[in-house]
């Protein structure tokens, strides 16, 4: 995956509170096994924090003007993204947004704008308080993705999955896919309580996963707003392996097999590693959004 170097960078679409505090410490998930657990049960769910019941807390994190400074310090430019991993995240969300802003335009709808939050260790939502051992979420108390960088190390070591710039892009689009779910009305059918192959709570995810995929078909073509040039300059057959590979790494039949040693369907909430693989070559092979109805 590359970015078009001369291309201008937007940073107000990502929140840098890292080295910030949730004042108080009040909610957070402690770490070790605790942290583990919410981690499995809570990787890529695409909803808060509230609803594995970590915390009840709201409060949002004080963050320096340090932090704050230094993802729009140094992330400019389609350069920077193509050497730094927190550019990266920059224009990735960039180029999604823009994607999703132009497609909602064309069905005569209005795409809101999602921040992403990079934080470290821990940080306060709408949707409670959580630690980076709960991995990437989607908040829809306050419509914002919440991301720590060390995740793709994890997901890489711990998930098996082969890493690789995209499988990062992979992971912000599919939390954004999220997004287009709250804004769709769609996100609230997972939350009945129900889990199992075939609950709402895995229909949502692999949908999560066919909107990421649409992206990714979309991605070389989508003018950014600032150039009108597309931000992402090519994507290869590599990539997309990688997106694949890491949409795998956590599909409940693996996690389940890796921490447990045995598979519990009636358990799931995400689907297996091949439907969720299923979903996202479904969109990233249509392009088509509407192709995406997993509840069919």
């Amino acid at each position: 995956m590359q970015f078009d170097d001369d291309a201008d960078l937007d940073t107000s679409e990502v929140q840098d509170v890292r080295g910030s505090r949730i004042p108080g410490g009040r909610g957070a998930v402690g770490g070790g096994i605790a942290g583990l657990i919410a981690l499995v049960l809570g990787l890529l769910l695409g909803v808060g924090p509230d609803q594995l019941g970590l915390s009840s807390g709201s409060d949002e994190p004080a963050a320096t003007a340090s932090a704050l400074a230094q993802v729009q310090q140094s992330c400019r430019t389609g350069q920077d993204a193509n050497t730094k991993d927190d550019c990266r995240i920059v224009a990735v969300v960039n180029s999604v947004q823009d994607y999703w802003t132009q497609e909602f335009q064309r069905r005569r709808g209005t795409y809101a704008q999602s921040p992403t939050v990079i934080f470290s260790r821990q940080v306060g939502t709408a949707c409670g308080a959580a630690t980076s051992a709960v991995g990437p979420f989607y908040c829809p108390g306050d419509r914002k993705v919440y991301l720590d960088l060390g995740f793709f190390e994890e997901l890489r070591t711990k998930f098996g999955a082969g890493g690789g710039p995209f499988a990062q892009a992979y992971v912000v689009a599919h939390e954004y896919g999220h997004h287009v779910q709250d804004l769709m009305g769609t996100l609230s059918r997972s939350q009945d309580g129900r889990t199992g192959a075939n609950s709402n709570a895995v229909r949502v995810e692999l949908q999560a996963d066919c909107y990421a995929g649409v992206w990714a078909h979309h991605a070389t073509t989508t003018r950014s707003e600032s150039t009108g040039r597309p931000l992402i300059t090519s994507l290869t057959d590599a990539d997309i392996r990688d997106g694949l590979d890491a949409a795998a790494a956590v599909g409940d039949d693996r996690i389940q097999e890796r921490f447990q040693g045995r598979v519990t369907p009636e358990s799931w909430t995400h689907g297996s590693a091949a439907q969720r693989g299923q979903w996202f070559q479904q969109g990233y092979g249509t392009g088509d959004m509407a192709r995406c109805n997993t509840f069919r």
